[in-house]
């Protein structure tokens, strides 16, 4: 038997699961029937966790890990991962960033594309037969318009790329401004949703972007304008936005990730002017098997005692 002990809060795809049961003894948290009972017996064994990256890792969960080493985390996202706890006690963390940007770069131009042309209410007439009967209303270009981006790191250079073949105008919103990228630079969120056509949001989770897209942004982007969120669904103000939907203060939205998904809020299954995504930005074989590759890379990297690949902590 494998002579590592390693906790997995999460299924990962087969590929790699078969990987890491070949490399460690591994004991799968999700399908424990007491999780308590779980941590309580192998706990003092466990010398890593491997988790996604909105399933994260508490400080009550690695408490419980006494011998706890490293996180690897299969996503980029660390928000749901206590780091302050993680720092405070030596644990490594690790995630898998620039493997899934391009594909999640190309989710939120799909969803642009899908929310400004209808391509969802336009598979349905046709689904339907009423195509020759009711008449698909004109919807609204994409290209030419003005693009504002909330967050420029490695996914919104890609999304501002893949804008700019677009032959779009690109402004955004940082924490600062990025020496390395010619668009313009707004550091008032409010004034850059009031000035874009469409905005697209991909700044990181966590606390200092918790509903940073509210009410006044929302009325800032007004009723022509598009809403595209390919980020955390904890940085749209969801309250905020279904009556913005609903009234019409925005024209439409396009959401890969919600304020509790799977179970999302009701009220988006009845509007019309949403394009709903199973947070699936970076759900391609090829970006996936890389994430799970660089998984098992920093643990394997961690046990070797070599320099992690992408280490966060």
């Amino acid at each position: 038997m494998p002579e590592v002990e390693i906790l997995m809060a999460g299924a990962y795809p087969e590929w790699d699961m078969v990987d890491l049961e070949a490399t460690y003894r591994v004991h799968r948290l999700w399908e424990a029937a007491d999780r308590q009972e779980l941590t309580s017996r192998v706990g003092k064994d466990i010398r890593a966790i491997a988790t996604r990256g909105e399933l994260g890792a508490s400080a009550e969960l690695m408490a419980q890990l006494p011998n706890l080493e490293i996180v690897s985390c299969y996503g980029v996202g660390t928000d749901a991962i206590d780091l302050s706890y993680a720092r405070a006690n030596g644990i490594r963390v690790t995630n898998t960033p620039d493997v899934l940007t391009e594909d999640v770069a190309d989710i939120a131009l799909g969803l642009l594309l899908a929310t400004a042309r209808q391509i969802p209410q336009a598979d349905v007439l046709v689904r339907s037969g009423q195509w020759g009967s009711v008449a698909m209303p004109l919807v609204t270009r994409v290209s030419g318009k003005k693009v504002g981006i909330a967050g420029m790191g490695r996914i919104g250079k890609a999304i501002a790329k893949r804008a700019a073949a677009f032959g779009c105008d690109i402004s955004y919103f940082a924490r600062h401004d990025h020496q390395d990228v010619a668009y313009t630079y707004e550091p008032d969120l409010v004034a850059l949703a009031a000035w874009a056509d469409f905005l697209i949001v991909i700044v990181p989770g966590g606390e200092a972007t918790v509903k940073i897209i509210n009410a006044e942004v929302l009325r800032a982007l007004g009723p022509n304008g598009i809403l595209i969120n390919v980020s955390r669904g904890t940085t749209v103000d969801e309250e905020a936005l279904i009556a913005a939907l609903q009234d019409r203060t925005i024209q439409a939205a396009g959401l890969d990730v919600f304020l509790n998904g799977p179970r999302i809020d009701a009220r988006f299954l009845t509007l019309q002017n949403v394009v709903l995504q199973p947070h699936h930005g970076s759900g391609t074989v090829e970006t996936r098997k890389a994430m799970g590759q660089l998984v098992r890379d920093n643990l394997a990297a961690h046990f070797a005692g070599r320099a992690l690949p992408t280490p966060v902590v």
